[in-house]
């Protein structure tokens, strides 16, 4: 589990095609440390194993769904990736719970900067709107958003400076695909609450439930 504060922008230092999937080995410094053969770690959202490590790098492996499901996939060498580390009791939830479970990927409508800050414009479906409100919350390549403006066909966001220099939004232009992480709270209240149609409701119904 993460946060969506990303701790490092990594790079892409080799790729290894395996019979299913992809090895990928980045090269990273300041979470270097801490991360041990068998952790996980957030790579633009994507949760992954760590499976090898040295003095300046990370290696881990991904299946081929997470190639087809996410930009993972799309990866050359010299690529800026976002890291992050996985969540401790310990660690301050800074931004809000990220699984590292990408729902799917989503091209940029508009990058610009307004003002002092930026706004991002990202193309949703359905499939992604559902589980979106305005001031909720998204993980956008495994950075935790807050969702300024919520429309018919995608979201809006406006994103502070300091999110776009410490982040790989600063590479991003329109028309580029994101990993795409929607709050798993309300797919977790879609999944637990009954499925009601409104027309179906009754008193009965009602007082079963609880309500006098």
């Amino acid at each position: 589990m993460f946060t969506g504060i990303i701790e490092e922008i990594g790079v892409v230092a080799q790729l290894k095609k395996l019979t299913d999937g992809r090895e990928i080995t980045i090269s990273t410094h300041e979470i270097l440390s801490k991360l041990r053969v068998r952790d996980s770690v957030s790579i633009d959202g994507a949760c992954l194993t760590v499976v090898r490590k040295d003095s300046q790098n990370i290696t881990v492996q991904a299946v081929g769904e997470t190639l087809n499901k996410t930009t993972l996939g799309q990866y050359t060498i010299g690529r800026k990736v976002n890291l992050e580390s996985s969540l401790t009791l310990q660690s301050p939830l800074g931004g809000h719970l990220v699984l590292g479970h990408v729902n799917g990927m989503a091209a940029i409508r508009s990058w610009e900067k307004r003002g002092e800050n930026f706004y991002l414009e990202i193309t949703l479906t359905e499939d992604f709107l559902r589980y979106c409100i305005a001031e909720g919350s998204i993980a956008v390549d495994g950075i935790s958003l807050t969702i300024a403006r919520l429309e018919s066909a995608g979201i809006g966001i406006s994103i502070i400076p300091y999110t776009v220099e410490h982040t790989t939004l600063k590479e991003k232009k329109t028309g580029d695909l994101v990993n795409i992480e929607t709050d798993v709270i309300p797919r977790y209240l879609e999944k637990l609450l009954p499925q009601v149609n409104p027309g179906s409701l009754t008193i009965d119904k009602l007082k079963k439930w609880g309500y006098e």
